[in-house]
């Protein structure tokens, strides 16, 4: 859409053009599955489960964070944004300050999950330790 200025120079003629972007961004709600694949995604390296060990005892700094890891704070960042996609990390920041906190509730949907899997689990070994149990009871 062409605007009403126009700006003459010595050697130029120049005329404002308007653009209108939309800010409204389409957000993609993830699905339980789609979640649970995030989470277990970012549990799944040693650094990142070091740094939610860290920050379970209370909020710190990249900085904080970074200083125990043998790592750039540009690397330690990168596997903070892992779990901040998960939502196991939230991130505020005040200027040049960035304070990550643990956010709890995605490890309650793994335990929901793990949940189904334990009754199973429990039932195989109790069922393992009682063939034991006949075993060693034959063989006396």
């Amino acid at each position: 859409m062409l605007s009403d200025l126009q700006y003459d120079t010595k050697w130029f003629h120049i005329q404002a053009w308007e653009m209108t972007v939309s800010t409204r961004v389409p957000v993609k709600r993830q699905s339980r599955e789609d979640r649970l694949d995030a989470i277990l995604h970012a549990l799944s390296d040693r650094t990142r489960r070091a740094l939610l060990r860290r920050l379970a005892t209370g909020p710190a700094m990249v900085g904080e964070l970074a200083r125990p890891i043998a790592m750039t704070r540009v690397a330690v960042s990168k596997h903070l944004r892992v779990l901040e996609d998960a939502q196991l990390v939230s991130r505020t920041i005040d200027g040049r300050v960035h304070r990550c906190a643990l956010r709890p509730e995605p490890l309650q949907e793994v335990e929901r999950w793990l949940a189904g899997y334990r009754a199973f689990w429990t039932e195989k070994l109790e069922a393992l330790a009682r063939f034991a149990e006949d075993g060693d009871r034959n063989n006396e």
